[in-house]
């Protein structure tokens, strides 16, 4: 299967975000809307509002001027987005943005026909929202933060990390529908290497802690932190956490090493709602959604955080200092 790739750098700040009320008609607008649909939490979806914001003014496309966003978010309990969904359809926006691929699902189980673009939009095609990455179909399209092969190098990562790692946690929102398929190349991994997988049950932010304590009453070694809309938003909670119960943690994004985590492998999710934006502007040009090819980011980045290592009591190795993309540490 051919990917489409892109590069490009972004810069810029977090804007805030508008939000019309749902009764406003979509025939009495002078602008296109475009209504952002999320599962994570306002603090954590303001964030990437405001780069798609900051990526379609690049493309001449303003709020508030020639466009208008608005936003519904189900503050990360995933349970409430098909209700959101119908709020948003209702709005009769231009397009739908979905904030994660679990909002994509949501929102195309009630039109087909609106165009839905995701700048976080994983595992598509097992999902069932396009035919392929090269031709979409349909309503949906978007860049994807997954490449083949992600939480395979997750793994090695965390055995590097704490070499001869046995028992490895897995945290996830296991209702998230993104969160099967990289559950299942861990697990499968895990037994190759006879490496021993523990994954709590969290569906919501109320099973975050609980679950953190599982993972340290049954001793793990190392935890891989799965890519989540949920547990972004709670990133914070969950890298204070890490740090009280000295327990390391791999992640997908580096908004958790921002946040205190450890080390995270995995594609510049900033950079990828940046060039949602693109997709964004060309469906406001007049084109399809399903002619639009689903794009992959160019590289993976390494973060790793040196502070959070003095306090675990980790050393990074000279190899894994030399892969790392940025080295945080002590100022």
């Amino acid at each position: 299967m051919k990917r489409r790739t892109f590069a490009g750098t972004f810069a810029g700040g977090i804007a805030a975000f508008a939000a019309l009320p749902s009764t406003v008609a979509a025939q009495s607008r002078a602008k296109p809307l475009i209504a952002w649909l999320g599962s994570g939490p306002q603090r954590s979806a303001s964030k990437y509002i405001g780069i798609l914001r900051a990526g379609l003014r690049e493309q001449a496309y303003i709020d508030g001027e020639n466009i208008e966003i608005v936003a519904r978010l189900a503050e990360g309990y995933v349970e409430r987005l098909p209700a959101l969904a119908k709020e948003v359809v209702a709005l009769g926006p231009a397009i739908i943005v979905a904030g994660a691929v679990d909002a994509a699902v949501a929102v195309h189980k009630v039109t087909t026909t609106i165009p839905i673009v995701s700048g976080a939009l994983a595992d598509a095609i097992n999902l069932g929202l396009v035919a392929s990455s090269a031709r979409p179909g349909g309503n949906v399209t978007g860049v994807t933060p997954y490449v083949d092969g992600l939480p395979a190098k997750q793994m090695e990562l965390a055995r590097e990390v704490v070499p001869g790692a046995v028992k490895v946690g897995l945290l996830g929102n296991w209702i998230d529908p993104k969160s099967q398929h990289p559950r299942l190349e861990l697990e499968e991994i895990a037994r190759k290497w006879s490496v021993t997988i523990v994954a709590p049950e969290v569906r919501g932010p109320d099973d975050v802690d609980n679950a953190i304590k599982l993972l340290v009453g049954e001793k793990v070694d190392v935890v891989i932190v799965m890519q989540t809309a949920m547990l972004l938003g709670e990133r914070a909670r969950i890298a204070a956490s890490f740090a009280t119960h000295r327990l390391p943690a791999i992640y997908g994004y580096r908004e958790h090493v921002d946040a205190g985590g450890l080390i995270s492998y995995g594609v510049d999710l900033a950079l990828c709602w940046r060039h949602a934006a693109v997709f964004v502007a060309k469906i406001l040009k007049g084109a399809a959604p399903g002619d639009l090819p689903i794009e992959f980011p160019t590289k993976l980045e390494m973060i790793v955080n040196v502070k959070a290592a003095k306090a675990l009591g980790i050393v990074f190795s000279a190899t894994i200092l030399s892969r790392a993309d940025e080295i945080m540490s002590d100022p």
